[in-house]
Formats: structure tokens, C-alpha cells, sequence
């Protein structure tokens, strides 16, 4: 069976003017589905470039993407958008989520882009948060949550979908330690449990260390062997 993620011969740069910084360099890179896989590397080294291209947030230059048998490279803007909205959920360092919104309108979210009825977007939106334990917080406005309670609402907002991979961004780095170590035991349980498929960037070895295997990122190369962390 194929990977869930297949990158071939990536490679990407940013241009400014007549400046072109190349960040990523041939970067080959198989995910089996299920994995929970963590990318290290100094700042500038093509971790995040390399999660934004992964969930079809920025293109390639060359080379090719696969997620699920599908070529997001070679998908339109319009596909894309599309792909993205049933494909792939997304955890940010910093929550993104709507102020004037509660934390069920912000999980609900995503599902306002698919076919689903209302009936049927309460329900996901209801086991979604129940998930990740704030089933009595479905009312509360973002400034009325904590940090970790806010992270909580936006992994429930990123798994309401079923999508194929969860993209995680530092999804700690905003967080104090308790907090942090709440969010990763919840990631590593969609993981185990839910056999969700993760990628997740971090420069916290702590972090990288509930992950099942880390790869690094160095001046846009990735190294030849992965580090197997979990089993």
C-alpha cells in the first residue's frame, strides 16, 4: 500500500526582487497513514515551508506531492481550496480563532464548506469537542477559554472533518508547560486511538519526543535517517 504522503524532488525558494533564497532542496519524504511523525531544525530550515506545501498552503517549484494517491501539485487554486477543506486539519501556534465566534461556531467552522446538513454539522461538531473535553464549553467566546482550553477548541475545529492528516505548526510554543503537555498527550491520543495521521513541526525536543519518529531539517536538506522516538 502507498504512503499517505509522497514527496518526490521537492524543491522551493522564495523570490524578493531579483533575490531568490532557495529554502527547501530535494526533498524526498514517504508518511505511511497512521504515522505521528515530528520535523526539527534550526529557524530557516524549511520546516514550516515544508508543512505549508504538505497542506497545499503554498506550491512547490518542482517536484511532486502526493496525499492520499491525489497530486496536490498538480490541483488549481480552486481545487486546492477544496482539497484542503475536506483533506487536511490544521493546528496553529497561535489558535486562530474567531473572537466574535463561540467555541462551537469556531469547530463548526470548516463544515460550513461541505454538503453536511445542520443536524449533521451539530453532531460532528458535538463528538468533536467532546474529543477533546470541552463539551462544557461549547458557549464560551475565545477570551472567556485558557490557552490550552483555546488550542483544545482548535484541534477540535481541525479533526471535526475526519480529515486525511492533521498539520500541526509549534503547537506549543504559545502554551505554558502544563498546558503544553496536555495538548501533546491529546495529539499523541488521536494518534494512537483514532489512528490519525500527524505531522507536526516543533523546535521543543520535549515535544518532538511524543512523536513516533522525528525527522531534521537543516539549511533545506532532510537527513537520510529517521530517529524512531515511539511504538
Amino acid at each position: 500500500m502507498a504512503p499517505i504522503v509522497e514527496i518526490k524532488e521537492v524543491t522551493k525558494s522564495y523570490r524578493r526582487g531579483d533575490r531568490v533564497t532557495p529554502v527547501l532542496m530535494d526533498i524526498n519524504l514517504d508518511i505511511e497513514e497512521g504515522e505521528f511523525l515530528a520535523l526539527m531544525g534550526p529557524s530557516g530550515s524549511g520546516k514550516s515551508t515544508l508543512l505549508n506545501l504538505i497542506a497545499a498552503l503554498d506550491q512547490v517549484d518542482s517536484g511532486t506531492i502526493k496525499v492520499g494517491g491525489v497530486d496536490i501539485t498538480a490541483l488549481s487554486e480552486g481545487d486546492l481550496a477544496a482539497w484542503r477543506a475536506v483533506n487536511v486539519g490544521f493546528i496553529f501556534q497561535f489558535y486562530n480563532l474567531i473572537p466574535v465566534l463561540t467555541a462551537f461556531e469556531n469547530v463548526e467552522l470548516p463544515l460550513l464548506l461541505t454538503s453536511l446538513s445542520r443536524k449533521e454539522r451539530r453532531e460532528h461538531v458535538a463528538i468533536a469537542l467532546e474529543i477533546v473535553n470541552l463539551a462544557s464549553r461549547v458557549d464560551h467566546y475565545p477570551s472567556q477559554l485558557s490557552g490550552g482550553e483555546q488550542q483544545r477548541v482548535a484541534i477540535a475545529r481541525a479533526i471535526v472533518a475526519d480529515p486525511t492528516i492533521l498539520v500541526a505548526d509549534e503547537p506549543t510554543g504559545d502554551l505554558d508547560r502544563k498546558s503544553a503537555e496536555e495538548i501533546l498527550e491529546l495529539i499523541g491520543r488521536l494518534n494512537r486511538e483514532s489512528h490519525k495521521t500527524i505531522i507536526m513541526v516543533t523546535h521543543d525536543p520535549r515535544a518532538a519526543q511524543k512523536a513516533r519518529i522525528i525527522r531534521h531539517l537543516e539549511k533545506g536538506y532532510l537527513n537520510d535517517v529517521p530517529t524512531k522516538v515511539g511504538l
